[in-house]
Protein backbone atom coordinates (compact mmCIF):
# COMPACT_ATOMS: atom_id res chain seq x y z
CA UNK A 1 0.00 0.00 0.00
CA UNK A 2 2.82 2.03 0.87
CA UNK A 3 4.36 1.77 -2.84
CA UNK A 4 1.07 2.53 -4.44
CA UNK A 5 1.18 6.17 -1.99
CA UNK A 6 4.51 6.54 -3.00
CA UNK A 7 3.89 5.94 -6.99
CA UNK A 8 0.52 7.99 -6.53
CA UNK A 9 2.43 11.20 -5.05
CA UNK A 10 5.43 10.51 -7.03
CA UNK A 11 3.10 11.37 -10.41
CA UNK A 12 1.33 14.30 -8.81
CA UNK A 13 4.98 16.16 -8.17
CA UNK A 14 5.63 15.33 -11.68
CA UNK A 15 2.39 16.35 -12.85
CA UNK A 16 3.16 19.83 -11.08
CA UNK A 17 6.80 20.32 -11.67
CA UNK A 18 5.57 20.27 -15.65
CA UNK A 19 4.69 23.49 -17.03
CA UNK A 20 0.82 23.06 -17.26
CA UNK A 21 -1.63 26.18 -17.11
CA UNK A 22 -4.64 24.81 -16.01
CA UNK A 23 -6.23 21.13 -15.66
CA UNK A 24 -10.08 23.01 -16.41
CA UNK A 25 -12.11 20.95 -19.05
CA UNK A 26 -12.69 24.02 -21.92
CA UNK A 27 -14.97 21.60 -24.12
CA UNK A 28 -17.78 23.11 -22.59
CA UNK A 29 -17.12 26.57 -24.60
CA UNK A 30 -18.74 27.47 -28.08
CA UNK A 31 -15.71 28.39 -30.31
CA UNK A 32 -18.04 28.36 -33.64
CA UNK A 33 -19.69 31.44 -32.96
CA UNK A 34 -16.68 33.54 -31.38
CA UNK A 35 -16.39 36.96 -32.62
CA UNK A 36 -14.73 37.30 -35.65
CA UNK A 37 -10.55 38.59 -35.29
CA UNK A 38 -10.91 39.45 -38.99
CA UNK A 39 -9.91 43.62 -39.12
CA UNK A 40 -12.15 46.09 -40.55
CA UNK A 41 -9.67 47.35 -43.17
CA UNK A 42 -10.07 43.91 -44.83
CA UNK A 43 -13.89 45.82 -45.39
CA UNK A 44 -13.01 48.64 -46.92
CA UNK A 45 -13.37 49.63 -50.62
CA UNK A 46 -10.07 48.98 -52.50
CA UNK A 47 -8.96 50.14 -56.10
CA UNK A 48 -8.35 46.83 -57.34
CA UNK A 49 -12.05 45.59 -56.34
CA UNK A 50 -13.11 48.12 -59.04
CA UNK A 51 -10.37 47.02 -61.72
CA UNK A 52 -11.39 43.37 -60.88
CA UNK A 53 -15.56 43.27 -60.80
CA UNK A 54 -15.98 46.01 -63.20
CA UNK A 55 -17.31 49.57 -62.42
CA UNK A 56 -16.38 53.20 -61.73
CA UNK A 57 -14.75 54.33 -57.60
CA UNK A 58 -16.32 58.04 -58.28
CA UNK A 59 -19.91 56.53 -59.61
CA UNK A 60 -20.87 53.73 -57.66
CA UNK A 61 -23.99 51.60 -58.81
CA UNK A 62 -27.28 53.08 -57.05
CA UNK A 63 -29.07 49.12 -57.28
CA UNK A 64 -27.52 46.14 -56.02
CA UNK A 65 -28.87 42.70 -55.70
CA UNK A 66 -29.03 41.22 -52.60
CA UNK A 67 -29.18 36.96 -52.66
CA UNK A 68 -28.99 34.47 -49.88
CA UNK A 69 -26.60 31.74 -50.97
CA UNK A 70 -27.12 30.01 -47.43
CA UNK A 71 -29.87 28.99 -44.97
CA UNK A 72 -29.98 30.61 -41.54
CA UNK A 73 -30.46 27.54 -39.99
CA UNK A 74 -28.25 26.77 -37.92
CA UNK A 75 -26.64 30.02 -37.30
CA UNK A 76 -26.35 32.19 -34.29
CA UNK A 77 -29.24 34.50 -33.47
CA UNK A 78 -27.33 37.68 -33.83
CA UNK A 79 -27.19 36.85 -37.74
CA UNK A 80 -30.88 36.01 -38.34
CA UNK A 81 -31.45 39.47 -36.66
CA UNK A 82 -29.63 40.89 -39.15
CA UNK A 83 -30.51 38.88 -42.41
CA UNK A 84 -34.50 40.30 -40.78
CA UNK A 85 -33.70 43.75 -40.58
CA UNK A 86 -31.53 43.55 -43.39
CA UNK A 87 -29.41 46.61 -42.78
CA UNK A 88 -26.49 46.81 -45.57
CA UNK A 89 -24.12 49.02 -43.45
CA UNK A 90 -23.90 45.87 -41.67
CA UNK A 91 -23.65 43.70 -44.43
CA UNK A 92 -19.86 42.35 -43.44
CA UNK A 93 -21.30 40.53 -40.28
CA UNK A 94 -23.45 38.32 -42.69
CA UNK A 95 -21.56 38.63 -45.89
CA UNK A 96 -20.67 34.82 -45.94
CA UNK A 97 -24.54 34.32 -46.19
CA UNK A 98 -25.02 36.58 -49.09
CA UNK A 99 -23.78 37.67 -52.15
CA UNK A 100 -24.52 41.51 -52.98
CA UNK A 101 -24.00 42.18 -56.91
CA UNK A 102 -24.67 45.14 -58.69
CA UNK A 103 -27.98 45.27 -60.90
CA UNK A 104 -27.52 45.29 -64.10
CA UNK A 105 -30.42 47.77 -65.90
CA UNK A 106 -29.64 46.61 -69.73
CA UNK A 107 -33.08 48.24 -71.15
CA UNK A 108 -33.19 51.09 -68.56
CA UNK A 109 -34.67 51.98 -65.19
CA UNK A 110 -38.52 50.96 -65.63
CA UNK A 111 -41.19 53.44 -65.34
CA UNK A 112 -43.55 52.33 -63.05
CA UNK A 113 -45.98 50.42 -65.60
CA UNK A 114 -43.17 48.25 -66.52
CA UNK A 115 -42.60 47.34 -62.98
CA UNK A 116 -45.46 44.40 -63.44
CA UNK A 117 -43.53 43.63 -66.56
CA UNK A 118 -39.68 42.76 -65.46
CA UNK A 119 -38.24 39.78 -63.61
CA UNK A 120 -34.42 39.80 -62.92
CA UNK A 121 -32.20 36.80 -64.88
CA UNK A 122 -29.69 34.46 -63.51
CA UNK A 123 -27.10 36.90 -64.57
CA UNK A 124 -28.64 39.97 -62.17
CA UNK A 125 -29.86 41.78 -65.04
CA UNK A 126 -33.71 43.62 -64.58
CA UNK A 127 -35.21 42.42 -67.32
CA UNK A 128 -38.34 44.81 -68.92
CA UNK A 129 -40.71 41.84 -70.67
CA UNK A 130 -42.27 44.16 -72.81
CA UNK A 131 -45.87 43.50 -74.30
CA UNK A 132 -46.27 43.74 -78.30
CA UNK A 133 -47.92 46.42 -79.35
CA UNK A 134 -50.13 46.51 -82.55
CA UNK A 135 -48.62 47.74 -85.80
CA UNK A 136 -51.00 50.24 -86.90
CA UNK A 137 -52.18 49.87 -90.81
CA UNK A 138 -51.76 52.42 -92.85
CA UNK A 139 -53.54 53.39 -95.59
CA UNK A 140 -51.61 53.04 -99.13
CA UNK A 141 -52.31 55.59 -101.51
CA UNK A 142 -52.63 54.70 -105.57
CA UNK A 143 -51.69 57.92 -107.64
Amino acid sequence: MALFLGRRSAAWQTLAKSNLQSLTWTGWIRHSFTKSRISESVFQPRPEDHEKYGGDPLQPHKLHLVTRIRSGIGRPYWENKIIQDLGLEKAHQFRHLVRIRPLKLPHGIPTEEDMSDTFINSKGELIIWRRLKPVEEKAIELS
